[in-house]
């Protein structure tokens, strides 16, 4: 957990239960792209993943998967059983400014971290990577 403080992650929001599922409460980084973005409960980062839409419309996905969103289906279920066991989920989010250039063309610092976090701690809800 500290690592990611360290590199720039910010708590952005939380997980909570409701009747029909789970509900994100995004307080920072609502509308930023370009995220990399982290589950976190009792300082264990859980899972790890980027996307260049909208914070809170990557969150929805996740809230309200489509039957045909795998790792979504997946992903809202252990928050689920996280919520229901009494612990919390909290969202943290690094957000790529755009000020890294190569040339003429932009560097992604938010999507290049992705896989080395991954590898690094090896979060227990992340798939890629593992046997």
């Amino acid at each position: 957990m500290q690592r990611l403080l360290d590199i720039g992650f910010t708590k952005s929001g939380y997980w909570v239960r409701t009747e029909s599922g789970i509900e994100r409460r995004i307080e920072l980084n609502t509308d930023a792209t370009n995220i990399l973005y982290s589950f976190i409960s009792d300082d264990e980062l859980l899972y790890v993943g980027k996307t260049v839409q909208q914070l809170k419309k990557r969150m929805y996905g996740y809230q309200k998967p489509y039957a045909t969103q795998t790792t979504n289906i997946r992903v809202n279920d252990l928050i689920k059983k996280r919520l229901d066991s009494g612990r919390p989920v909290d969202i943290y989010a690094f957000s790529d400014h755009g000020l890294l250039n190569f040339g003429v063309f932009h560097l992604n610092i938010a999507a290049g971290l992705e896989d080395s976090i991954i590898a690094t701690i090896n979060p227990p809800w992340n798939k890629t990577g593992k046997i």
